[in-house]
Parts: structure tokens; sequence; C-alpha cells
């Protein structure tokens, strides 16, 4: 077998920084565009969630071999069956909540993590809850791993919410439910913003937002959407 030799060994130490910081700026300038073309090109405006959208770099956040699919418009699969969703919906998603700096917020499906580090940089604490262990755990670890500090996650059906950290000023649901799950309407607090998508865990749903104020709740239908279900207690109802 040939040996390398030390030109060749040194040239790679020098060119490899070099192609690793050309490879993370063209996710940079994909992840640039996506906001521009696929977010704020739709309707979405809010110059808080744009920022966090460019911040946090949703390639983190997909298997390996996604990282150059990572800024496409669309959703990917990350295991188990389940998916991160596509940039525009996360985007709209956040939006619809009118995320504040001091709001208290509750993600049911932590998924691939990448919902819940946009929601850091836009609210003083997120509360996640993922019912799938593998997902818990990559997910748990990428965020800690990129400092995502006041994300707190928890393995559990997030059909039951979160009673001791409650009540939330926003909570998002990030799959697919035919009710809203009573126990979460109980946890919103009194002027807070719920958003799901809500309709058959096997078809089509409306992209719902959900108010609560002095006791009334009140719906308003969004956009039609297409999420994976939302397993556990959910699917016994």
């Amino acid at each position: 077998m040939q040996r390398l030799g030390p030109f060749f060994l040194a040239a790679c130490l020098v060119f490899a920084p070099a192609a690793a910081a050309a490879a993370e700026e063209a996710l940079e300038k994909a992840r640039r565009a996506m906001v521009e073309e696929q977010i704020r090109a739709r309707g979405v405006t809010n110059p808080q969630v744009l920022r966090a959208l460019l911040e946090v770099p949703r390639h983190w956040f997909v298997p390996p071999h996604l990282v150059p699919s990572a800024y496409r418009d669309q959703p990917l699969p990350i295991g188990e069956g389940q998916t991160i969703s596509q940039p525009y919906i996360v985007a709209l998603m956040t939006e619809l909540i009118d995320p504040r700096p001091s709001d208290r917020a509750l993600e049911i499906g932590t998924g691939s993590g990448y919902q819940a580090a946009i929601l850091s940089k836009l609210v003083s604490e997120v509360y996640t809850i993922e019912i799938k262990s593998k997902l818990y755990e990559e997910s748990s670890r990428v965020l800690a791993a990129h400092g995502f500090a006041n994300v707190t996650a928890r393995l559990g059906d997030g059909y039951f919410g979160w009673p001791e950290a409650a009540p939330f000023d926003k909570i998002m649901i990030t799959a697919a439910v035919d009710h809203i799950p009573p126990p979460l309407l109980a946890q919103l607090r009194d002027g807070g913003r719920l958003v799901l998508p809500l309709g058959s865990p096997f078809g089509y749903q409306n992209l719902v937002l959900v108010t609560k104020a002095a006791g009334e709740v009140k719906l308003r239908n969004v956009t039609g959407v297409l999420f994976v279900p939302l397993t556990g207690h959910a699917l016994k109802n």
C-alpha cells in the first residue's frame, strides 16, 4: 500500500478547515435565502421571529445526511416516523403565538428540538415534552450542545402538559390532534395563546389559533396543514 507523503498530509490540514468554512458559509447563505424567500415573502413579518430564524441553524437539527437539504422549503424526516416541520410553518406558528420576552412557553412534541430552539430566542423559558425516547435523547443532546440553556425538556405524553410548571403564556402543539386537549387549555394563562394543527390526525388539518381571555376561548382558522399525529393518550380518545 502506498504511503501518504508529508506534503499531502500537510495539504489536507491546510485545506480541510478552508473546505469546512466554505461549507458553513454556503449553509449560512441558504439560511438567509430561506428567511427571505420562503418566510418573509409569504407574509411573516415579525422582526424578532425572522431574527430568530436567522440565528438558529436548522442544519443542527437534521440527520447528517440531510444537512445539504436543511434549508429547503419542506419538512424532513428525523426518525421514529417524525419530521422537522417546513420552515415557513415553524415561522408562521411562532408568529401566531406572538412571543414576548417575559413569556413562559410550552411546546408539545419536541421532535428535533428546532422549534424549541427558535422559541428560546424569543421568550424567557421554554418547556418542551417529547413522547419518543430516541427523539427526546437526541434533541436534548443537540439543545444542550448548542447552549439553549432556557429550554427544559421532558420525556412523556404531552397531552397532559406540565402541570407543575403551569400556567403558560403560550402553548404550541406540533402534532395533529382532533380536539384541543383539556389539560393544555387549563394550563394556558388567561390572555394566553395556543396554536395547533386541529383535525384528523391521519388527514389534512387546519392550523388554529386559540386565544383565552376573561375565561372565554376563541378559535381562528389560519390555513390548511399536514402534520404527523399526536400520539399517546390523544389517539385513545
